[in-house]
């Protein structure tokens, strides 16, 4: 079978993956959060919440799921994390070092920072979906949720950017707030470099995946039930 033929057989059997996964998977993953679209959405801003929360938490869970996974299969003995720990490319954003500080930020700052994260993300977790397909024997698990993973980010992104317009008008940038340029470490033909590129983006990821989810739950709390929770 051609190179072509094998990645197109590859990338079937990663849709019908995902296709069967989003069939068993409980609840949070087979709706928009906004189902009449962008521009005339009638949930309620507790309900633009309560679904944000819900697929955040899919989200990190995903993410904590394929890092172990990964983490598992190829980085025994390598040392990984010493070296992955300050390769975030979202590193450069300022977030608040704990859950109190947190509580101190204002939640428009709060939600244009999670919203700042998720663009930040858009780019790197597109090209993961893609290149994971070229590691040596890699699982089908790693494979649809790292095509999950990336699908699910940009609806969460579309719910986030939903939230933020109840709470002014005008148009939301479209800017990235912080760039990432590890594409070619992706692509490295020396197994041990590229594979610690990998790491370093799940890694990374999971990280980010679980802020945003406290956030969000934080927000939930804040604006929904007056703290009362």
């Amino acid at each position: 079978m051609s190179n072509k033929g094998a990645s197109l057989k590859g990338l079937l059997l990663v849709v019908l993956l995902v296709s069967n996964m989003l069939l068993t998977k409980e609840g949070v993953t087979s709706l928009p959060i906004c189902p009449n679209g962008s521009v005339n959405c009638q949930l309620s801003l507790g309900e633009l919440f309560e679904r944000a929360v819900k697929l955040s938490h899919y989200i990190h869970l995903l993410s904590t799921e394929i890092f172990n996974e990964f983490d598992e299969r190829y980085a025994q003995g390598r040392d990984f994390i010493a070296r992955a720990v300050n390769g975030c490319h979202t590193a450069s954003l300022t977030t608040p070092e704990d859950k109190k500080q947190a509580q101190q930020t204002h939640h428009e700052d709060l939600l244009n920072l999670i919203l700042g994260v998720l663009r930040s993300w858009n780019d790197p977790l597109i090209h993961l979906a893609s290149e994971v397909q070229r590691i040596k024997e890699a699982p089908d698990t790693i494979l649809w949720k790292a095509v999950e993973i990336e699908e699910k980010n940009k609806r969460l992104l579309e719910g986030i950017q939903k939230i933020i317009g109840r709470f002014h008008s005008g148009e939301i940038g479209n800017e990235v707030y912080s760039q990432w340029e590890g594409l070619p470490s992706l692509q490295l033909a020396d197994e041990d470099s590229r594979l610690f590129a990998f790491y370093t983006l799940l890694h990374c990821f999971r990280r980010d995946s679980n802020k945003i989810d406290s956030y969000l739950r934080l927000l939930k709390c804040r604006l929904i039930h007056n703290n009362n929770c």
